[in-house]
């Protein structure tokens, strides 16, 4: 599938002709063909977001939510389009891709609904004959950077709230998925959204850091929103820090499943398996590390392990519930993380075979802190199961880590629960639930290693205008000299 720019309501190539591949991880064949942008049309993209902002931001919230409204049923239309990219581009499964457009399409609904929720306040002032009020208004242009591991997910979230504050877009799609994130713009652009209003950057991955740091530095582009890695993240940040640029930040995770001693088993099981094993588990909220109390350890892993085992993987295109990895160096790097933890005595109770970019759900039982799979994001389907003796044991393993995006707990005494869940360090907690979890309403964002910021919901909305001090006085106040 051959790919064009997105660029001021235009299809482009790039200006210098070059382009890229993208290759399916598991047939290895050529999946999409991408523009490779140059410094040239990076500069028209911003060109292009920054001409459109006057009109849009002044675009009243009714037309806005419509555009929105449409888009997020067109995109529903395009989800066999969106299926068959994702499979090809990263590796997913089909499950897995109808569930990205189905939420996707429901965060631009909920953001249709927020153009309304764009409020002030009128504030007392000491000043007698003075209005003063604090209001919220478009912020100008919004770079958004979006990663292939869930894509229509990702990029809508990135650029769907932003668009309903009034702001312009451009969207620096994953070099991993290209045609599955410029799809997206093609639904809103369908949608009616003017030209200008979103712009999409497709960019070789040599080419990566010199296209991410002239978009930050562009004086027009006033706000930056990345997902992905925590070693990315910072680079991110700091960029962002030296043109004191806000940025929103959803990094990585390493999350923990509290099963505490009283927890309904079976449960804690089917939330285990989901948490950990969908989307091979690359997902940033996926299950990453199974922390239970040793009085139902022996129960809970047996239960646990024949579960796993029954987990189908292969092809993404046939019946399975694990398909492929991103890339088969990111399947090797399972093989180095088991390899790891059985030479310094774990367990390995289900899984641990690999084929290509396939790997099974594995699950290795007795880790401990000097094995590399407790404290790394794994970001597959090789999760770890670590043994502890109490409550206060179970949280400090559970803050052990430099990340907190999500956790989860799961107890009979909800009172138990409430108490562990507020001393785990995350933006997130489920109590009996799984750490994978995501509604387009909800506040979304971590702390620690994770990043900060918020998407979803009324929370993005702070993320993505500017809050002014605006007072109207009397032009005959008495002044002291």
């Amino acid at each position: 599938m051959d790919i064009a720019l997105l660029i001021d309501g235009e299809d482009r190539q790039s200006s210098t002709g070059r382009t890229y591949d993208r290759i399916d991880p598991f047939t290895e064949k050529v999946a999409s063909r991408a523009p490779a942008a140059s410094l040239d049309d990076v500069a028209a993209a911003i060109d292009a977001a920054s001409s459109a902002f006057p009109d849009w931001s002044k675009t009243g919230p009714g037309h806005r939510r419509a555009i929105l409204l449409k888009a997020a049923d067109i995109m529903d239309s395009k989800a066999a389009e969106f299926t068959r990219l994702m499979i090809e581009e990263t590796g997913a499964t089909a499950p897995w891709a109808g569930f990205n457009v189905m939420l996707a399409a429901n965060i631009l609904r909920e953001a249709g609904s927020m153009t309304t929720q764009i409020s002030g306040e009128v504030i007392p002032s000491e000043k007698p004959g003075t209005l003063a009020m604090g209001v919220r208004q478009a912020a100008g242009v919004c770079l958004a950077i979006a990663p292939w591991n869930a894509p229509v997910i990702l990029a809508t979230r990135a650029i769907a709230m932003p668009i309903a504050c009034g702001n312009t877009v451009i969207l620096k799609a994953s070099e991993q998925c290209p045609g599955t994130h410029r799809l997206i713009a093609t639904a809103l652009v369908e949608a009616g959204l003017p030209a200008g209003v979103i712009n999409v950057i497709t960019n070789a991955p040599e080419d990566a850091s010199a296209v991410v740091a002239a978009l930050i530095a562009a004086p027009a582009v006033r706000r930056v929103n990345f997902t992905g890695s925590t070693k990315v993240g910072k680079i991110i940040g700091e960029l962002c820090g030296r043109h004191l640029k806000p940025a929103l930040l959803e990094l990585g995770g390493k999350a923990p499943l509290v099963i505490l001693d009283d927890a309904d088993i079976d449960g804690a099981v089917n939330a285990a398996i989901f948490g950990a094993f969908m989307h091979q588990g690359q997902i940033c909220m996926s299950t990453e590390r199974i922390i239970v109390q040793h009085a139902i350890a022996d129960v809970f892993v047996e239960k646990l392990a024949a579960r796993a085992q029954q987990l189908p993987a292969g092809d993404p295109r046939g019946h399975v519930v694990l398909g492929s990895l991103i890339s088969l160096e990111a399947a090797k790097k399972m093989d180095d993380l088991i390899a790891d933890a059985l030479a310094k005595g774990a367990k390995l109770v289900a899984g641990g075979k690999r084929t290509g970019t396939v790997v099974e759900a594995t699950l290795l039982d007795h880790v401990t802190a000097d094995m590399r799979v407790y404290g790394e994001e794994s970001f597959g389907p090789v999760k770890p199961i670590i043994r502890v003796a109490d409550e206060d044991e179970a949280i400090r393993i559970a803050n052990d880590t430099e990340y907190g995006l999500s956790a989860a707990v799961f107890s009979r005494d909800v009172q138990r629960a409430m108490a562990v869940a507020a001393q785990i360090e995350s933006g997130i907690c489920h109590i009996n639930g799984p750490t994978l979890n995501d509604e387009a309403q909800m506040p979304f964002g971590g702390v620690k290693g994770s990043g900060y910021g918020r998407f979803g919901g009324k929370a993005a909305i702070a993320e993505f205008t500017d809050l002014r001090w605006i007072t109207i006085e009397d032009p005959g106040q008495h002044y002291p000299f």
